[in-house]
């Protein structure tokens, strides 16, 4: 995925070098030179990242951080501090002025590269939130805006997963006086202790004899209690090449032991600021809904609302060069069952067919029901590879188990898919066209498949 970064340093060398790697990367990638310039261009410009410097003339990068993280236009841009400073009490005070990161020179350019590509999709999917919330027009953005400086994070509730209970313990010692902590020793079974309790971060340790930490967050995130609950890895200096695509597979953080008690204090309480402010634009776009916009059966959004936000994402993904998607998707023979068994039996498949597409979708993907038994999602910042991944886990999903419509009756059903890709010449009408084709040939190409639009 691409992204603006914009770098910030009073030496044009450091400058230079980091936008030839960003560039490289194909990151586009704006400069300058001093605080006020960095401010002025983060409030005037859609800067998706800051990399910022600490020790410049003027105003440092802790104050430079703390009016963006301030400022109700700015505070949602993450930004990395990168600077030679390597006293623990340094990255405190620049997590404590409001950084989502800090990285010390010489770093490690892949760990960058990972540091900002997962920075860049948190930054991407609260953007989708807030497109959604403008494209509405129910919502005050200026009260969103000030929603992140209200927020209180006492008593949020922690689940921290380590086999070893000594080391466990002591992460919850440093945390208990201010929030709910509970320990799980058995990896296995975060699946039904996700579900029991609503936890709003999970912290992880790497080091669990006989348990794989990626493959239990990759588990974690495929629950619907996991989908958005930041997680923050507890690691070993020997852990960089694992931490590296842990933060690829959707890990938030990190830390290295030994882990110091500031340190673990601030990055626990920068996750818990962004999952509520996440959550309270969530709440705000679910309870400010209209009729006029939302099905009012799947509770999906409509076409109506599908066909606005469509303009204004597409308009966006040309602007800024971005990949997005269209699917649609259709249930097999959806006619037939309601000649069978009656409209309201249709009703209720209609009803566990959009669950199940909202389950299977990524968190900033848009269901809505397009009309009758059509569905479609719209899909920002997305290639084909995972477009497909996408398309096949809804497919599988809707497959895999008969739906239930009550009074014993268990019905199959299954679902064609058809997905475009933008390109540059694109309008609404004809990226919907493109998906619609592609879906008209997986109908007659057999059904219960997904098919993209030629190119």
């Amino acid at each position: 995925m691409t992204a603006r970064v914009l770098i910030v340093d009073d030496i044009e060398v450091n400058l230079k070098l980091l936008e030839t790697r960003l560039s490289a990367e194909y990151f586009v990638v704006q400069t300058a030179l001093s605080g006020a310039e960095a401010l002025k261009i983060c409030e005037n410009g859609e800067i998706d990242i800051v990399l910022l410097d600490v020790m410049m003339p003027n105003m440092d990068g802790f104050e430079v951080c703390r009016r963006l993280k301030s400022n109700p236009r700015t505070h949602h841009i993450p930004v990395i501090m990168v600077t030679a400073l390597d006293q623990p009490s340094d990255r405190i005070a620049g997590l404590e002025a409001g950084a989502d990161d800090f990285l010390t020179k010489p770093f490690d350019v892949v760990q960058l590269m990972a540091r900002v590509k997962s920075l860049v999709r948190l930054k991407a999917l609260t953007d989708e939130l807030r497109a959604r919330a403008t494209t509405k027009q129910q919502i005050d953005m200026e009260e969103a805006d000030r929603v992140m400086d209200s927020i209180t994070i006492d008593g949020a509730k922690i689940l921290v997963v380590d086999t070893d209970l000594r080391h466990a313990q002591k992460i919850s010692d440093v945390l208990i006086a201010n929030y709910e902590v509970d320990i799980l020793s058995n990896p296995l079974d975060i699946v039904t202790q996700m579900a029991d309790n609503p936890y709003e971060l999970v912290i992880m340790s790497m080091a669990m004899e006989g348990y794989d930490p990626l493959r239990i967050s990759s588990q974690l995130r495929t629950l619907e209690q996991g989908k958005n609950v930041p997680i923050v890895l507890i690691a070993n200096e020997e852990d960089r090449p694992k931490i590296i695509r842990a933060l690829e597979l959707g890990v938030n953080d990190y830390i290295l032991r030994p882990v110091e008690q500031n340190e673990l204090i601030a990055r626990v309480r920068t996750q818990l600021r962004r999952f509520r402010y996440a959550k309270e634009l969530r709440d705000s776009v679910s309870n400010t809904m209209q009729l006029a916009i939302i099905d009012e059966l799947t509770g999906l959004y409509n076409r109506r609302y599908f066909d606005r936000h469509l303009e204004l994402l597409l308009k966006k993904a040309s602007q800024q060069q971005r990949k997005m998607a269209v699917m649609m998707l259709d249930i097999d023979y959806f006619k037939n069952v309601n000649d069978k068994y009656g409209h309201d039996v249709g009703d209720k498949i209609l009803v566990e067919f959009a669950n199940r597409i909202q389950r299977n979708i990524r968190g900033a993907d848009l269901p809505c029901r397009y009309g009758g038994e059509e569905f479609v999602v719209l899909m920002p910042d997305i290639d084909k590879t995972n477009a497909q991944i996408v398309g096949e886990r809804v497919r599988f999903a809707v497959e895999k188990s008969l739906f239930d419509a009550g009074n014993g009756l268990k019905i199959p059903i299954t679902v064609s898919i058809g997905i475009s890709l933008n390109q540059i010449e694109d309008n609404p009408h004809s990226l919907l066209k493109r998906a619609d084709m592609a879906l008209y040939r997986a109908k007659n190409e057999g059904r219960n498949r997904v098919h993209f639009a030629a190119a």
